[in-house]
Order: structure tokens, then C-alpha cells, then sequence
């Protein structure tokens, strides 16, 4: 006779567990305990067994009769649904996160130390990227088109560089899922070539002499915060990198030697990097030093000064100057020093090296960084003069221009 929930509810437990029978193997389990538990007994090549459907009443009689129905379609299907639960738990556990970050600790682990700041960015990829879209995922549930979205999603936003990045490791988290059994294919390989190459991407610089000292002449009228006035004149005498410029540190400077050593953790290419100071870049960082001497950063952020400069500062004062990002960068001091150096007549391996771009030929790289750094000194006082000049020639010209 079919289950009724009086009868169910009146069951009492006894002193050994006993069942219930519903019909056509469904039963209520009934233990010592007072508990009573939906249990479903079939048979499966050649075996009895048996499956929980949940427990009363949480799981009433008709919830228990439409899981014990589902079990039995399955059963005449040929699946074994205990197994085929088992399978999906299995899957469900080995999401995309999981394998990621056991991915992860085994890059922590490895022979090759990983710096600090990579691993920062493997951080921010997976965090702000790739678990949002399919962190939770069964990683063997995640397909090539569901990878193909997340990335033309990325792509999207414009930001070439982070969308190869979040390939690139989403590429590595399936070949760890592949070398452990989690999957069989790796759905990143039929991806190649679906996204924007990540060239170079360009500065916009002024390049142009006459031009070069109309912007000297306009950085020296700005009024605004002492930090980013002196930011502004540093960047064209020194020519390093945004980051490296406003993260830089009091401690990387030796003013009485006049030179700026940026460690490996701090630059893009991880060497060292040498920035001879010439006697007007001295000077500006000899009068910051009386407003920020005391801190850890030259360039300090204006609330909170245990951090460095904002990346914005800089662009948004020359915004202000009345010169639009098409027109010169804060990156662009780079391309203003790059090319008036060369046509200045400098060997271009010292340019090179200054602007630490990593050399084709490490031999010849060894020996300039070993034995030229004398000549990039000289090459850095004379193209702090050129600026000066270049300056000098503007004011005159703006002055006869008024006569």
C-alpha cells in the first residue's frame, strides 16, 4: 500500500531501523534516531543498489515520488543514477576556481622565484576577469565559445594587453585541468588568432624642437601641487617610464653621486636600471626633497601620502596645459627624448639603453651596461641642456613676438 503522510508523520522510530515501502522500490527509512530518510532500491547490471532522495520532511512524499520517478527513467536509460550524482559532485568540486588556484600555488612553488608585482597582476587577471565570468564553473563544463565571449567581452573594453593576458592564463589553467584528468581537450586551442594583436602601443610625443620648448615654457607656468610641477619637469630630463617615475622612492636616489638605481622588482624588462642625474635634474629633486624628504615616495599622493602619486596626475596636468592626450603623453617625454636624441647624432645603443629596452643581442647589452655608463652620464647632462636651450629659444621668441 502506497505511503500517506499520516501514516509517515505517526511513524515511530524502535530500537533497530526499519522501512517503509512506497512501491517500486521507493521506501522511508526509519531509524532509532527519529529520523527518516527517502531511500530508492534498484537494481543495475546485475547489482542492487540504492540512492538517497532526501530526508523528511524537508522532502515531502510527492517531491520524493518525482525524484524516484526521475531515478527510474535514468535506471531504464541505462544510467546508474548513484553513479551519475557522484560524477556530477566530482564536476561540481573541480569548478574553473578550484583548478585555478591550484594552478596558481604551483607557479608559487616552482623552481623560478615570481616576483612580487607578477604575482599582483595574476591576482588582479583572475580576480577582476576570469572568475567573474566563469570562476564558478565546472572547469570540464567550460567551452571554447563561453572562453571566446569572455574575452571579446574584455577586448572590448580596449584593453589589448589585459585581454591577452586573461587568454594567456586561462590557456595554462586548462592545460593543469587536462594534465590531471579534469578534462580532455583544452578549449583555448581553437582560439589562436581571434584577438587584436597586442603590438606596441604608441605615445604621441612632440618631437619638433621649436614645440619641445613651448611645452618646457608651459610646464614652468603651471600652478599647481610642488609634487606634480616637479613631476613634470623631471619626466623630460630623465625619460623613464610613467610608473617608474611616480613610484619612485628617496632611497633609490644617491643625489651627492647624482643617480637614480631602480631595482629589478621596479622595472618593466627586471634589471636594474641606472638613470644618471644631470645637474638640473638634481635641482628639482633637491628642492622636492625639502617638501617630501621625510617619506618614503618623492611624489607623494596628496591625501595619502604613505602612497605614491595617482597615474592621472601627470596626464591631467598636462590636460590642463592645453595639450590633449593625441598630442604628447606623459609617456610621450619618451618619445620626445628618443627621437631628438637620435637626430642629435647619439649612438643609438646608449638611447636604447637608457630608455631600458631590452637589447636583441644580451652580449653586447652585457658589455654597454658594464662600461658605458660614463658616456650615458654625458649624453644625459647634454640633453638636459638641450632642453634648456630649447627653452631659452622659446621664451626669446614669445618675447619678440610681444615686442
Amino acid at each position: 500500500m502506497p505511503l500517506s503522510d499520516p501514516r509517515i508523520k505517526n511513524a515511530k522510530p524502535r530500537a533497530k531501523q526499519y522501512k517503509l515501502a512506497d512501491g517500486r522500490g521507493l521506501f522511508l527509512l526509519v531509524v532509532p534516531t527519529g529520523g527518516k530518510y527517502w531511500r530508492y532500491k534498484y537494481p543495475f547490471e546485475g547489482r542492487e543498489r540504492q540512492l538517497s532522495l532526501g530526508v523528511y520532511p524537508d522532502v515531502g512524499i510527492k517531491l520524493a515520488r518525482e525524484r524516484h520517478q526521475a531515478a527510474r527513467t535514468q535506471v531504464s536509460s541505462g544510467i546508474d543514477p548513484k553513479a551519475e550524482r557522484v560524477a556530477k559532485k566530482a564536476a561540481e568540486s573541480d569548478t574553473f576556481e578550484v583548478v585555478a588556484e591550484e594552478w596558481k600555488a604551483l607557479q608559487l612553488a616552482g623552481t623560478k622565484p615570481i616576483k612580487p608585482k607578477t604575482v599582483a597582476k595574476i591576482e588582479w587577471i583572475f580576480r577582476d576577469y576570469l572568475f567573474p565570468a566563469i570562476g564558478k564553473r565546472p572547469v570540464a563544463n567550460v567551452t571554447t565559445p563561453d572562453i571566446y565571449t569572455m574575452v571579446k567581452n574584455v577586448e572590448a573594453t580596449g584593453k589589448i594587453e589585459t585581454t591577452h593576458r586573461v587568454m594567456q592564463y586561462c590557456k595554462q589553467v586548462f592545460a593543469h585541468a587536462k594534465r590531471t584528468g579534469r578534462v580532455k581537450l583544452n578549449p583555448t586551442h581553437d582560439l589562436e588568432g581571434v584577438l587584436a594583436s597586442n603590438e606596441p602601443k604608441h605615445h604621441p610625443g612632440i618631437t619638433d624642437p621649436a614645440k619641445v620648448g613651448e611645452l618646457l615654457l608651459a610646464i614652468d607656468g603651471y600652478q599647481g601641487q610642488p609634487a606634480t610641477i616637479a613631476a613634470l619637469k623631471l619626466c623630460a630630463h630623465v625619460f623613464v617610464r610613467p610608473g617608474e617615475l611616480r613610484a619612485a622612492e628617496w632611497s633609490e636616489f644617491d643625489l651627492e653621486r647624482a643617480q637614480w638605481r631602480l631595482s629589478d622588482q621596479r622595472m618593466k624588462m627586471d634589471e636594474q636600471h641606472i638613470v644618471p642625474l644631470s645637474r638640473q635634474a638634481v635641482a628639482i629633486l633637491r628642492e622636492l626633497q625639502a617638501l617630501t624628504g621625510t617619506g618614503r615616495y618623492v611624489f607623494q599622493n596628496y591625501v595619502h601620502i604613505d602612497r605614491p602619486m595617482s597615474e592621472n596626475t601627470v596626464s591631467a596636468a598636462l590636460r590642463r596645459l592645453g595639450y590633449p592626450k593625441e598630442e604628447h603623453t606623459w609617456h610621450g617625454f619618451r618619445t620626445t627624448a628618443s627621437t631628438r636624441l637620435n637626430e642629435m647624432g647619439y649612438d643609438s645603443d646608449f638611447i636604447e639603453l637608457q630608455l631600458s629596452h631590452k637589447p636583441k643581442d644580451k652580449t653586447r647589452d652585457a658589455y654597454n651596461r658594464a662600461l658605458r655608463l660614463a658616456a650615458r652620464t654625458k649624453m644625459m647632462q647634454e640633453w638636459s641642456d638641450e632642453l634648456d636651450a630649447l627653452k631659452a629659444t622659446a621664451r626669446n621668441r614669445r618675447q619678440s613676438q610681444a615686442a
